[in-house]
């Protein structure tokens, strides 16, 4: 975080909030916003003064760019609060930075560092009271890039449109999850656009999902674009598999995304004493390991879920069920990665920010 700036935010209080007529104990994923919004726009060459203001729609023209070649990316963040109502950032230098690298790769203008996290803290303060207490309980926080120049010429746009909008959360996923790993649709290819949160990346997943639903499955894991021999990530998550004692993870390309709690689950592993292999997983490894009794769990990693565990996998028609197991890596991970969230324990890795009031 950086302290110290002389960044003058304009800022417009909501006359009125919306947070009473919100039941915080029924939410649904991503469907409620908070009272304001951070805003920012690029024009003449450079980004303009931000601000802070309520909530609500936008005014584009039908020939914004973004409509028509994809310019956008986003990031997704969360905050906490713990039981002294200090509200706590989880590793956002790593969003930054990764919201910088997305924007690089689709030629939009990085942002400044001190408008991201200035603005971000004010956005948060002025809505403190929409982040509650309690394990499960946060506030996602969705930063995001847009092309807004008119014109359909195909061509980089010259104007942007920055903002950071949040949404109270609770657990992502409910219920047993089961996925299929992919035969023929991938994710992403080398030299394209896989590390990058851009948005296109996740509308072109859904058709696939789609189908994976029809058959039973909640997602997919995506396995790779030349030979669907080895496995990549799953859905909006990346993936981990303990064969044994042992944790599998495929590496980071540029086809896989340098996901934020992925790393932390590689560093409270290695801490832990868990032998984790961090190389290219093959269906095959996995699909034997699951016939001779050694798989002993499947989860992903994202800021959404944080971790989620996978019941069971289909695979060229073959259906695979995990057990429950006692000393769950899952569990153990998503244990302490709660409990520095929540600041419940030490930090000894330096993840966690304050947010100042």
């Amino acid at each position: 975080m950086k302290n110290g700036s002389t960044l003058q935010l304009e800022i417009q209080k909501a006359p009125t909030s919306k947070i009473d007529s919100v039941d915080f104990d029924k939410l649904v994923f991503g469907n409620v916003f908070t009272d304001h919004m951070m805003v920012c726009d690029f024009k003449n060459g450079e980004w303009q003064k931000p601000k802070v203001m309520p909530y609500g729609p936008l005014e584009l023209e039908p020939s914004a760019r973004v409509f028509h070649y994809g310019q956008a990316v986003f990031e997704g963040m969360k905050a906490f609060k713990d039981d002294d109502d200090q509200v706590w950032l989880f590793r956002p230098e790593e969003n930054f930075n990764r919201l910088n690298k997305s924007s690089k790769r689709l030629a939009i203008p990085e942002f400044p560092t001190s408008m991201f996290f200035e603005g971000l803290e004010a956005l948060l303060n002025l809505d403190r009271d929409w982040i509650k207490k309690g394990f499960g309980n946060s506030l996602y926080i969705r930063p995001f890039v847009i092309a807004t120049e008119a014109g359909v010429s195909a061509s980089p746009s010259k104007e942007y449109k920055f903002l950071i909008i949040c949404s109270p959360a609770q657990a992502y996923y409910s219920g047993d999850v089961r996925v299929v790993f992919a035969e023929q649709f991938s994710r992403a290819a080398n030299g394209g656009v896989g590390y990058a949160k851009a948005a296109g990346n996740y509308g072109a997943q859904f058709y696939p999902t789609n189908l994976a639903k029809e058959e039973g499955y909640q997602q997919i894991i995506w396995t790779d674009a030349n030979t669907h021999e080895f496995l990549e990530e799953a859905g909006t998550m990346n993936i981990f598999f303990r064969v044994g004692d042992k944790l599998l993870t495929a590496p980071i390309s540029d086809r896989i995304l340098d996901g934020v709690t992925r790393k932390s689950v590689i560093q409270l592993a290695e801490d832990n004493g868990i032998n984790v292999e961090v190389r290219p997983v093959a269906v095959k490894e996995i699909v034997d390991a699951a016939k001779k009794g050694e798989l002993k769990e499947i989860f992903g990693s994202g800021t959404a879920a944080t971790i989620n565990p996978v019941k069971g996998f289909g695979y060229k028609g073959e259906k695979f069920e995990l057990e429950d197991q006692e000393d769950s890596y899952a569990r153990l991970f998503k244990n302490k990665l709660m409990e520095i969230q929540y600041n419940k324990t030490e930090d000894k890795f330096g993840w966690r920010h304050l947010v100042k009031e």
